[in-house]
This record gives structure tokens, sequence and C-alpha cells, in this order.
């Protein structure tokens, strides 16, 4: 496969809707201390059936920001039925399990430890506490629900991604799309198929690193 040129410098925004604009306002801007720095305000929008709404976002630094929609004259019933599992925008029958639904969240990056435990203490104090705090591979993380009833990670990583996990992921995908192509894809297959594209790319890899050794 061609190897694309990356263009993209990060996330302009990611937009959710929300069915309790005060109670998002307060999550974001009052106790997570993230600033808001945009709205549009619209009306008569789209088709004559569409809403007016405010548009709002917050800044999550670099840039980058997070966004809801308010919908006037909708009710917390679009979000689907009574005690359904997720968040208001997809919700889930009570039958999936729950790391299924939580798999859907947004994780915002902060520099270091000092950082993570300043935003658990806000989050803490206030009405929607730290619910989780894990330590995976090469990150840590803080998880809440926000007001909205979606998944909410703030992250520091514990050390750098080195280059040889990254072609380790590459690899990965790899593999996975050959295991999900075939009948019955199973995590066994996924580690089977790896290890043949480790060996098949061996060479490869060698003759690579030998130009390099001698092009210095």
């Amino acid at each position: 496969m061609t190897e694309l040129d990356h263009r993209v410098r990060g996330v302009d925004h990611v937009a959710f809707p929300t069915f309790d604009p005060a109670a998002t306002v307060r999550f974001y801007r009052d106790v997570l201390g993230f600033p808001v720095v945009h709205s549009i305000c619209a009306a008569g929008w789209g088709p004559e059936d569409h809403p007016d709404f405010i548009h709002f976002f917050f800044d999550i630094g670099n840039d980058d920001r997070i966004a809801f929609f308010y919908y006037f004259g909708t009710g917390t019933e679009i979000g689907g039925a009574e005690g359904a599992k997720g968040d208001v925008y997809a919700r889930f029958g009570a039958e999936v399990p729950e790391f299924f639904v939580r798999s859907r969240h947004l994780a915002i990056h902060v520099d270091n430890e000092e950082d993570l435990l300043e935003y658990r203490r806000r989050l803490d104090a206030s009405d929607w506490p730290v619910e989780m705090q894990i330590q995976h591979e090469t990150i840590e993380s803080i998880y809440t629900h926000d007001p909205n009833g979606y998944m909410f990670e703030i992250t520091r990583a514990m050390r750098p991604v080195t280059p040889q996990e990254d072609l380790d992921a590459n690899l990965t995908i790899d593999a996975l799309l050959d295991v999900v192509a075939e009948p019955e894809p199973t995590f066994g297959k996924l580690l089977a198929r790896k290890a043949e594209l480790i060996v098949e790319r061996a060479a490869d890899w060698e003759l690579a690193r030998s130009e390099q050794e001698a092009g210095r």
C-alpha cells in the first residue's frame, strides 16, 4: 500500500448533543476549567422540522475543542428507552455488556501526574467524582461520566511509545484485517497470523536495518 502524506494537525473539535446544557457548562467550564471559546446560535437552519439550536465550544488545549448542540424543544425521551445503557445519543439495550458501552469515550491528554491528580481533585469535589483510576500499558487515566452520560477520560503518558511499538501496532492491525476477513475470527488466530507476518517480513526488516547502518 502506498503511504499517504499526513496533513492533519490534530482535532479541531468533537461534538455531541446535550439535554442538560446548564450541567454541561458546570462540568466542563466550572469544574474542569475549560473556557467557552465559541458559540453559534442557529434559527431556521436546515429543513422545516429542524429545531432552533445553540452550538457551543470549550477549549481543551492545543487549539482543540469539545462542542455540544442544544436543540430547543427536545426532551430526554429522544435519547432512547428509560433505563437503557449508554449516552443520550446512542442507547444500548440492557443485554449489552458494560465493557462495550464504555468503549465510546473521549480522552483528553495532560502532561504529567501532577496535572492528572489536579483534575482528579476537581472532579472528586464536584457532582461527577472519578469512577476509575487505571494504569494501562503506557498511560494512566481517570474516568467519569459527564452530565450527558458520555464516558470522559483524562490521561497522562507514563513513558514514551517506542518505534518498535509503532511497528508492532501496524503488524497487529494487518493481522487483524486478515483474520476478520475469514469466518470465526479469534484472538488466537490473530496471534498466529501476526507470528506468520513477522516471519514473512523479517528478511525485509533486516535488509532495511543493514542499509541504514551502511548509510551512517
